[in-house]
């Protein structure tokens, strides 16, 4: 069992910033990738970003790819990432979760493939 939690959402103007974290607790040692995911009001949950523990390689959404960092808090550790957002928009505006894997499928972005979920936090961008 793996318990995730996120913090750090808000309210900010567009072009602001924000940096949401994602604690891990349990056994994060049988995980492999931690990712972001977000649901805009009205809408299909989609993927943000990942990051795999093995080499810490990271992979974005096209939407949020030089605006977005995805990093983690520690090379060895599996148990803290953050999500540091910039130059954000209204369309960013959503429910933002982090969750985890634990198989070895090689795919990032499908949500299904996401073991572990935490509550999500809500992220909003005023114009």
């Amino acid at each position: 069992q793996v318990v995730l939690a996120e913090s750090g959402g808000g309210l900010v103007q567009a072009g602001g910033s924000l940096r949401l974290s994602c604690a891990a607790s349990g056994r994060t040692s049988s995980t492999n990738a931690m990712g972001w995911f977000r649901q805009p009001p009205g809408k299909e949950r989609e993927f943000v970003a990942v990051i795999n523990w093995s080499d810490s390689s990271t992979y974005y959404a096209d939407s949020v790819k030089g605006r977005f960092t995805i990093s983690r808090d520690n090379a060895k550790a599996k148990n803290t990432v953050y999500l540091q957002m910039n130059s954000l928009k209204p369309e960013d505006t959503a429910v933002y979760y982090c969750a985890t894997k634990v198989n070895s499928s090689p795919g990032r972005t499908d949500s299904a493939l996401y073991d572990y979920w935490g509550q999500g936090t809500q992220v909003t961008v005023s114009s």
